[in-house]
Protein backbone atom coordinates (compact mmCIF):
# COMPACT_ATOMS: atom_id res chain seq x y z
CA UNK A 1 0.00 0.00 0.00
CA UNK A 2 1.65 3.55 -1.05
CA UNK A 3 1.48 6.07 1.73
CA UNK A 4 -1.38 6.78 4.25
CA UNK A 5 -3.05 9.79 4.27
CA UNK A 6 -5.40 8.75 7.12
CA UNK A 7 -4.91 6.77 9.96
CA UNK A 8 -7.51 5.72 12.57
CA UNK A 9 -5.54 4.75 15.51
CA UNK A 10 -7.81 2.49 18.29
CA UNK A 11 -10.57 4.71 17.75
CA UNK A 12 -14.11 4.67 19.89
CA UNK A 13 -17.22 6.61 19.09
CA UNK A 14 -19.44 6.52 21.91
CA UNK A 15 -22.98 8.29 22.51
CA UNK A 16 -24.16 8.87 26.01
CA UNK A 17 -22.05 6.52 27.41
CA UNK A 18 -23.03 3.97 24.44
CA UNK A 19 -20.31 2.71 22.64
CA UNK A 20 -21.20 2.39 18.55
CA UNK A 21 -17.56 1.30 17.41
CA UNK A 22 -14.81 0.16 19.93
CA UNK A 23 -11.24 0.23 19.19
CA UNK A 24 -10.74 0.26 16.04
CA UNK A 25 -7.91 1.24 13.54
CA UNK A 26 -6.89 1.61 9.66
CA UNK A 27 -5.48 3.21 7.05
CA UNK A 28 -6.29 4.93 4.12
CA UNK A 29 -3.57 5.21 1.15
CA UNK A 30 -3.36 8.35 -1.00
CA UNK A 31 -4.92 8.40 -4.22
CA UNK A 32 -6.82 5.22 -2.79
CA UNK A 33 -10.95 4.67 -3.21
CA UNK A 34 -11.92 3.56 0.28
CA UNK A 35 -15.52 2.15 1.56
CA UNK A 36 -16.83 1.80 4.56
CA UNK A 37 -19.23 -0.98 4.80
CA UNK A 38 -21.55 -2.71 6.91
CA UNK A 39 -25.33 -3.58 7.42
CA UNK A 40 -27.61 -0.56 9.16
CA UNK A 41 -26.68 0.83 12.44
CA UNK A 42 -23.09 -0.63 12.57
CA UNK A 43 -21.17 3.10 12.64
CA UNK A 44 -20.58 3.73 9.13
CA UNK A 45 -21.80 7.15 9.06
CA UNK A 46 -21.20 7.70 12.86
CA UNK A 47 -17.52 7.20 11.46
CA UNK A 48 -17.40 9.17 8.89
CA UNK A 49 -18.78 12.52 10.88
CA UNK A 50 -15.67 11.78 13.19
CA UNK A 51 -13.37 11.21 10.48
CA UNK A 52 -14.31 14.94 8.82
CA UNK A 53 -14.21 16.42 12.51
CA UNK A 54 -17.42 17.14 13.49
CA UNK A 55 -17.09 14.94 16.26
CA UNK A 56 -13.85 13.79 18.58
CA UNK A 57 -13.28 10.01 19.41
CA UNK A 58 -14.06 9.19 23.11
CA UNK A 59 -10.98 6.98 22.60
CA UNK A 60 -8.31 6.98 19.67
CA UNK A 61 -7.11 9.49 17.47
CA UNK A 62 -7.71 10.21 13.43
CA UNK A 63 -5.05 11.76 11.97
CA UNK A 64 -5.16 13.49 8.46
CA UNK A 65 -1.97 14.02 6.44
CA UNK A 66 -0.48 13.46 9.86
CA UNK A 67 -2.58 15.80 11.82
CA UNK A 68 -5.13 15.32 14.80
CA UNK A 69 -8.18 16.70 13.17
CA UNK A 70 -9.73 16.72 16.55
CA UNK A 71 -7.29 18.07 18.57
CA UNK A 72 -6.08 20.85 16.04
CA UNK A 73 -7.95 24.34 16.94
CA UNK A 74 -7.85 27.88 15.24
CA UNK A 75 -5.77 28.01 11.95
CA UNK A 76 -4.50 24.24 12.36
CA UNK A 77 -7.69 23.00 12.21
CA UNK A 78 -8.66 25.01 9.32
CA UNK A 79 -5.53 24.15 7.13
CA UNK A 80 -7.06 20.52 8.45
CA UNK A 81 -10.30 21.20 7.22
CA UNK A 82 -8.80 22.84 3.82
CA UNK A 83 -7.50 19.34 2.55
CA UNK A 84 -10.85 17.34 2.53
CA UNK A 85 -13.99 17.72 0.96
CA UNK A 86 -17.86 16.35 1.98
CA UNK A 87 -20.74 14.92 0.22
CA UNK A 88 -23.62 14.36 2.00
CA UNK A 89 -26.29 11.84 1.74
CA UNK A 90 -28.78 13.90 1.07
CA UNK A 91 -26.27 16.42 -1.52
CA UNK A 92 -27.19 19.32 1.33
CA UNK A 93 -27.54 22.04 -1.36
CA UNK A 94 -28.63 24.96 -0.06
CA UNK A 95 -32.00 25.52 -2.18
CA UNK A 96 -32.41 29.30 -2.64
CA UNK A 97 -28.65 29.42 -4.35
CA UNK A 98 -28.06 28.40 -7.78
CA UNK A 99 -25.38 25.62 -8.42
CA UNK A 100 -23.01 28.81 -8.91
CA UNK A 101 -23.54 30.13 -5.85
CA UNK A 102 -23.18 26.92 -4.46
CA UNK A 103 -20.28 26.09 -5.18
CA UNK A 104 -18.69 29.31 -4.94
CA UNK A 105 -19.35 28.96 -1.17
CA UNK A 106 -16.65 27.53 0.24
CA UNK A 107 -14.46 29.87 -1.90
CA UNK A 108 -16.58 32.99 -0.21
CA UNK A 109 -16.20 31.66 3.55
CA UNK A 110 -12.51 30.69 3.07
CA UNK A 111 -10.48 32.66 0.31
CA UNK A 112 -9.96 36.43 -0.63
CA UNK A 113 -9.98 35.31 -4.36
CA UNK A 114 -11.81 38.44 -6.53
CA UNK A 115 -15.28 37.27 -7.78
CA UNK A 116 -14.46 36.83 -11.39
CA UNK A 117 -11.77 34.30 -10.20
CA UNK A 118 -14.17 32.20 -7.95
CA UNK A 119 -17.02 32.27 -10.53
CA UNK A 120 -14.49 31.03 -12.89
CA UNK A 121 -13.19 28.21 -10.33
CA UNK A 122 -16.95 26.82 -9.84
CA UNK A 123 -18.04 27.08 -13.37
CA UNK A 124 -14.76 24.84 -13.79
CA UNK A 125 -15.67 22.09 -11.25
CA UNK A 126 -19.62 21.78 -12.68
CA UNK A 127 -18.26 21.24 -16.22
CA UNK A 128 -16.02 19.10 -14.32
CA UNK A 129 -18.89 16.82 -13.11
CA UNK A 130 -20.95 17.04 -16.38
CA UNK A 131 -22.87 19.95 -15.34
CA UNK A 132 -21.78 22.24 -17.97
CA UNK A 133 -24.45 24.99 -18.39
CA UNK A 134 -26.63 23.86 -15.28
CA UNK A 135 -24.95 26.51 -13.50
CA UNK A 136 -28.12 28.90 -13.16
CA UNK A 137 -30.42 26.18 -11.93
CA UNK A 138 -31.48 25.64 -8.61
CA UNK A 139 -31.20 22.26 -6.64
CA UNK A 140 -35.57 21.93 -7.33
CA UNK A 141 -34.83 22.22 -10.96
CA UNK A 142 -32.20 19.34 -11.30
CA UNK A 143 -32.61 15.35 -10.99
CA UNK A 144 -31.37 13.92 -7.36
CA UNK A 145 -28.31 12.60 -9.10
CA UNK A 146 -27.44 15.82 -10.51
CA UNK A 147 -27.50 17.27 -7.17
CA UNK A 148 -25.56 14.53 -5.81
CA UNK A 149 -22.87 15.82 -8.96
CA UNK A 150 -23.28 19.13 -8.11
CA UNK A 151 -22.54 18.51 -4.25
CA UNK A 152 -19.21 16.84 -5.13
CA UNK A 153 -18.72 19.74 -7.14
CA UNK A 154 -19.22 22.05 -4.38
CA UNK A 155 -16.58 19.66 -1.75
CA UNK A 156 -13.89 20.08 -4.70
CA UNK A 157 -13.98 23.80 -4.60
CA UNK A 158 -10.85 24.43 -2.62
CA UNK A 159 -9.12 21.17 -4.48
CA UNK A 160 -8.77 19.41 -1.21
CA UNK A 161 -6.78 15.96 -1.45
CA UNK A 162 -9.41 13.64 0.56
CA UNK A 163 -13.33 13.66 -0.25
CA UNK A 164 -15.58 11.87 1.83
CA UNK A 165 -19.30 10.69 0.30
CA UNK A 166 -21.78 9.98 2.74
CA UNK A 167 -24.21 7.04 0.66
CA UNK A 168 -23.50 8.80 -2.62
CA UNK A 169 -25.96 6.29 -4.69
CA UNK A 170 -29.02 6.25 -2.02
CA UNK A 171 -32.28 7.17 -3.81
CA UNK A 172 -30.59 6.27 -7.61
CA UNK A 173 -31.52 4.48 -10.16
CA UNK A 174 -29.26 2.03 -11.70
CA UNK A 175 -28.40 4.32 -14.90
CA UNK A 176 -27.83 7.02 -12.81
CA UNK A 177 -25.72 5.30 -10.15
CA UNK A 178 -23.30 3.96 -12.82
CA UNK A 179 -22.53 7.30 -13.85
CA UNK A 180 -21.99 8.19 -10.84
CA UNK A 181 -19.57 5.43 -10.14
CA UNK A 182 -18.07 6.93 -13.34
CA UNK A 183 -16.98 9.99 -12.01
CA UNK A 184 -15.82 8.78 -8.98
CA UNK A 185 -13.43 7.15 -10.85
CA UNK A 186 -12.34 9.76 -13.44
CA UNK A 187 -11.97 11.99 -10.46
CA UNK A 188 -9.54 9.32 -8.57
CA UNK A 189 -7.59 8.39 -11.79
CA UNK A 190 -7.31 11.96 -13.18
CA UNK A 191 -6.92 13.96 -10.05
CA UNK A 192 -5.41 11.58 -7.83
CA UNK A 193 -8.02 12.59 -5.21
CA UNK A 194 -8.25 9.91 -2.21
CA UNK A 195 -12.23 8.99 -1.61
CA UNK A 196 -13.54 7.53 1.81
CA UNK A 197 -17.16 6.52 0.77
CA UNK A 198 -19.62 5.13 2.86
CA UNK A 199 -22.05 2.90 0.92
CA UNK A 200 -24.67 -0.63 0.78
CA UNK A 201 -24.90 -0.13 -2.30
CA UNK A 202 -22.76 -3.91 -3.85
CA UNK A 203 -22.76 -2.94 -7.54
CA UNK A 204 -21.19 0.18 -6.58
CA UNK A 205 -18.70 -1.34 -4.29
CA UNK A 206 -17.72 -3.90 -6.84
CA UNK A 207 -17.41 -1.30 -9.24
CA UNK A 208 -14.96 1.75 -7.76
CA UNK A 209 -13.67 0.77 -4.38
CA UNK A 210 -9.99 -0.64 -3.95
CA UNK A 211 -10.29 -1.94 -0.92
CA UNK A 212 -13.19 -1.88 2.18
CA UNK A 213 -13.74 -2.14 5.69
CA UNK A 214 -17.01 -3.79 7.27
CA UNK A 215 -18.09 -2.84 10.69
CA UNK A 216 -20.63 -4.83 11.99
CA UNK A 217 -22.87 -3.19 15.03
CA UNK A 218 -22.91 -6.90 16.89
CA UNK A 219 -19.47 -6.59 17.87
CA UNK A 220 -19.02 -3.22 17.45
CA UNK A 221 -15.61 -3.52 15.31
CA UNK A 222 -14.32 -3.82 11.74
CA UNK A 223 -14.08 -7.62 10.94
CA UNK A 224 -13.16 -7.33 7.56
CA UNK A 225 -10.94 -5.62 5.26
CA UNK A 226 -9.38 -6.03 1.73
CA UNK A 227 -10.87 -5.82 -2.04
CA UNK A 228 -13.78 -6.57 -1.91
CA UNK A 229 -13.79 -9.53 -4.45
CA UNK A 230 -11.49 -10.88 -2.02
CA UNK A 231 -14.20 -11.04 0.62
CA UNK A 232 -16.86 -11.43 -1.75
CA UNK A 233 -15.18 -15.03 -2.98
CA UNK A 234 -13.05 -16.01 0.06
CA UNK A 235 -14.36 -14.78 3.20
CA UNK A 236 -15.23 -17.50 5.77
CA UNK A 237 -16.79 -14.93 8.04
CA UNK A 238 -20.69 -15.36 7.76
CA UNK A 239 -22.06 -12.23 8.09
CA UNK A 240 -19.45 -10.81 5.67
CA UNK A 241 -20.76 -13.40 3.15
CA UNK A 242 -24.23 -13.02 4.28
CA UNK A 243 -23.70 -9.30 2.88
CA UNK A 244 -21.87 -9.74 -0.46
CA UNK A 245 -23.74 -12.71 -1.35
CA UNK A 246 -27.29 -10.83 -0.41
CA UNK A 247 -28.23 -13.53 1.43
CA UNK A 248 -31.12 -13.37 4.54
CA UNK A 249 -29.55 -13.49 7.83
CA UNK A 250 -30.92 -17.35 9.72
Amino acid sequence: MSEPVIRVENFTAAYDGAVVIDDVSFEVARGEIFAILGGSGCGKSTLLKHMIGLYPPAKGRILIEGDDIAAAQGAARLRILRKIGVMYQSGALFGSMTLLENVRLAMEEFTDWPEPQMTLVARMKLKLVGLEGFENHFPSEISGGMQKRAAIARAMALDPGILFLDEPSAGLDPVTSAGLDELIQRLSKGLGVTFVIVTHELPSIFAVADRVIMLDKRVKKIVATGRPADLRDHSTEPFVRQFFHREASV
